[in-house]
């Protein structure tokens, strides 16, 4: 309902426009009065008013600067003009104030009633069009956040941005994190009461936790959101004032705000809090997924309790280098296990591609290495974290509930510590996993745009040393290059020619940190003719030159 405040220092009129107009027919619930400008301000700082009818010679404050106030202070309230004189310079000001009307006295009730109906109705078209803005913003953010947590999944799970295209993801997410730069990851796991929260709830707990750490690591660009294995994931960047020295403070254990996160997790969520704090890693290619997969092998191999953990400490207490692989590359026999893992055709493009035979035969390549290099216990976390990062990324890609292939004890972090202690049971575990998202595929439709996309994504894996392209991939699948085009881009999200470079720059990044081949020989195996143009490309994907990647 509409307020209105009636200013007149001629009180008879002010009441005559109360008792007389029928006030409650044309939607205005409440009218005040006022003998002065001044007692109008007064009243408008007090209460809600909507219109002011104000007559213009008033001793003091007159009603054109009572009008031109209100409209400094009050943008939003309707404004309209009494006056006993017709002069064209009054009226010419009221315009200039953007008055709603200027009516004469005597004042026609007719007319008065017509001229405030018209200024209501603006009013609440102004009111409806302002709510479908404040509603379309909420509905923007309410994606946003459904967006950003789909980036989140995909940097945890493996996907490799070059600078620029994570950069563009970072601005339309309005994200504060830049690519590139120093960054650290915290992953928080909700412990004690939470244990016994269904999945709404802890999500709500998770975004709690998540403002907690706002507030106590303020000053430094943070991003939060849940993460792929239940816990909550925290990327912190350095304040433009301390460079990298906080984050390294932070890595090393001397940050004593990761204590106070606790305490206030503990006060106002009545709950534990365990912490795993990663190495500082570069935010971009490959660095969220490694720094991930260490962080969170440290974070179960920790087990409960509220304590805090810390990768970089853990690695130097066991006399590890720390590494992309989590420490599996110190030993000859644990080199052959990382290289098993990670060799090109990767776990995550043989299920994307449904070759579940290969997906099959690589995994259990790795646990034969594994066993033959004697791992058991918290070294196996890097196997679990391996295939359970392959399994989350198509499932998420794919839009198949994990929770459904079978084998859910996988992804609770208690009951995953005793499939980590023991390499059979996880080994099994992982071929019922298997198992349970080829059948699911199958049934969800293997035919038609599905079909062809795994197909291509076959030819892909297959080609990439060769005369590899969208029109042969076309001519191969009998349809025209610009027909796959559409049919692959509307089933994935990502264009074909997109994903044939992506597949080509993790191939060369392979071959870069494990092979002694030079640029030129790289280039020509993977089918560029040209080796500047082939750096450009991988410097697109990865944010540096070959000779850097290399390097680095």
């Amino acid at each position: 309902m509409i307020e209105v405040l009636l200013v007149d220092d001629e009180t008879y009129v002010t009441e005559s426009l109360e008792l007389t107009i029928p006030w409650e027919e044309i939607g205005v619930s409440t009218v005040r009065r006022a003998a002065s400008g001044a007692e109008a301000l007064r009243i408008m700082e007090e209460e809600a008013v909507d219109l002011v009818v104000t007559d213009i010679r008033m001793p003091g404050m007159d009603g054109l600067q009572l009008v031109e106030e209100i409209g400094r202070r009050w943008p939003r309230v309707r404004c309209m003009l009494l006056t006993g004189h017709s002069d064209f310079d009054y009226a010419k000001k009221a315009l200039q104030l953007r008055a709603s009307d200027y009516i004469l006295k005597p004042v026609d009730d007719a007319e008065f009633v017509a001229s405030v109906s018209e200024a209501i109705d603006s009013l609440r078209e102004e009111w409806d069009e302002f709510d479908k803005v404040h509603r379309l913003l909420y509905s923007r953010k309410s994606d946003y956040k459904v967006l950003r947590e789909n980036l989140l999944h995909e940097l945890l799970l493996g996907r490799e941005l070059g600078g620029r295209a994570l950069e563009e993801q970072l601005d339309a997410y309005e994200l504060p994190l830049r690519p590139g730069r120093p960054t650290l990851m915290l992953l928080a796991r909700l412990e004690g009461r939470f244990a016994s929260m269904d999945a709404p709830s802890l999500e709500l707990m998770d975004f709690a936790a998540g403002n907690i750490a706002e507030e106590v690591l303020r000053g430094q660009p943070l991003w939060y959101g849940s993460g792929p294995h239940g816990c909550l994931v925290l990327l912190l960047q350095p304040s433009e004032a301390d460079g990298g020295l906080a984050l390294e403070e932070t890595a090393c254990g001397l940050d004593r705000r990761l204590d106070k996160l606790g305490e206030h997790v503990r006060l106002y969520l009545k709950g534990e809090i365990s912490l795993a704090v990663s190495t500082v890693f570069e935010l971009g290619g490959g660095g969220p997924a490694a720094a991930y997969r260490r962080t969170l092998g440290a974070l179960y191999a920790a087990g409960m309790g509220g304590r805090t953990v810390y990768a970089d400490l853990r690695a130097a207490e066991a006399g590890e280098a720390v590494s992309d692989s989590a420490g599996l590359a110190a030993g000859e026999g644990r080199g052959s296990v990382a290289e098993a893992m990670y060799a090109p055709p990767t776990l995550l493009h043989l299920l994307e591609s449904h070759q579940w035979e290969e997906a099959g035969a690589k995994m259990a390549g790795v646990f034969d290495a594994a066993e033959r290099a004697g791992l058991a216990g918290p070294p196996m976390y890097e196997i679990y974290l391996w295939m359970t990062n392959a399994f989350l990324f198509i499932s998420h890609r794919e839009g198949q509930p994990v929770g459904e292939l079978g084998g859910e004890e996988g992804f609770d972090p208690v009951l995953a510590r005793g499939l980590v202690q023991h390499p059979q049971r996880l080994r099994s575990w992982g071929v019922r996993l298997l198992d349970g998202l080829a059948e699911q595929m199958s049934q969800s439709g293997g035919e038609g745009r599905s079909k062809i996309a795994s197909r291509v994504r076959q030819l892909v894996g297959a080609g990439l040393d060769g005369d590899l392209s969208v029109k042969t991939l076309a001519d191969q699948v009998y349809l025209h290059p610009v027909y796959l085009s559409k049919i692959y881009k509307a089933e994935t999200g990502e264009a074909l020619g997109d994903y044939i470079i992506r597949m080509r720059m993790e191939r060369a990044a392979h071959l870069l940190k494990n092979s002694p081949k030079k640029i030129y020989e790289i280039t020509g195996e993977l089918g560029y003719q040209n080796p500047q143009y082939f750096s450009k490309m991988f410097k697109k994907q990865y944010g540096m030159t070959p000779n850097e990647f290399r390097d680095s």
